[in-house]
């Protein structure tokens, strides 16, 4: 052990070494070796979102390994999105708003095919007791934080269970996390795990929240993390109501200035028409 200590001792530059160099040995030298460590990827791979209309307005799809922010206006029916991404592929479907059976009645409901889809009960494991009755521990500060180790063991297992397998992972609603009473490390933890799981499995993930959150900081935080935000905004005419889709930010990628119009119809009914001034 003292052995250890003194190596590392000798390999440490002293602050008068630092200076009698101009600084250059400890800073320039210690970058150029992360420099040599860092693999850099030529070029990315597109994923399809599922949404054909989507992936040809995207030019092909979202690269694959992007970590996706749906904000929406919560009376959108935005989730309908989220149904139509798995049926590109097989997807972790985490529910934290509502049953998962509720969630698959909607998407049977709508025309889907559910065989894609492996559920992950946040929802019951965070507001029912093992007797299936409405737990009392809403708000407790030790069971919010066991809830997040919960979704991060899940999350591991994801990794460990589709290593070299294109899958999506869906989280309804994100929203859900930002309103724990926890630290706010913690939770930044959670969207660092999840950004760290997109890129290894190299998937597509979708975060959905609602876009009247109270926990703007960590909104941004999240927000400047994902490679990739929509943003569903309802807006109401004179005679009628127009869902329109932005995505204002693609990592790697020249986002369009585009408002993208649709509805909900038998999925996702995307407008390509162009409005003339």
């Amino acid at each position: 052990m003292l052995e250890s200590i003194h190596m590392m001792e000798t390999e440490t530059i002293s602050p008068e070494a630092e200076f009698r160099d101009g600084g250059k040995t400890s800073l320039y030298e210690g970058l150029k070796k992360q420099e040599q460590n860092m693999v850099v990827e030529d070029g990315f791979r597109l994923s399809s979102t599922g949404i054909l209309v989507l992936d040809r307005t995207l030019g092909g799809g979202l690269p694959a390994g992007s970590l996706t922010y749906f904000s929406a206006d919560p009376r959108s029916m935005s989730e309908v999105f989220l149904y139509q991404f798995t049926q590109s592929r097989k997807t972790y479907y985490f529910t934290t708003s509502r049953k998962p059976r509720f969630v698959l009645n909607d998407v049977i409901n709508l025309g889907f095919d559910p065989s894609n889809i492996i559920f992950v009960d946040i929802y019951s494991e965070y507001y029912c007791t093992t007797c299936g009755d409405k737990s009392d521990n809403i708000g407790n500060e030790f069971i919010d934080s066991k809830i997040i180790d919960f979704t991060e063991f899940n999350l591991r297992n994801i990794a460990n269970d589709s290593s070299g397998e294109e899958v999506n992972i869906i989280f309804d609603s994100f929203s859900f996390f930002m309103e724990l009473t926890v630290n706010k490390g913690h939770i930044k933890q959670l969207v660092n795990v999840l950004y760290e799981t997109t890129k290894d499995l190299g998937c597509l993930t979708y975060l959905y929240g609602v876009n009247n959150n109270k926990a703007q900081d960590i909104e941004n935080f999240t927000f400047n993390i994902c490679d990739v935000i929509f943003e569903a905004i309802l807006d109401k005419g004179a005679d009628k109501v127009i869902s329109k889709l932005a995505i204002p930010k693609i990592r790697g990628m020249v986002p369009s200035a585009d408002i993208i119009k649709f509805k909900i119809g038998e999925g996702i009914q995307i407008d390509t028409s162009k409005d003339i001034a």
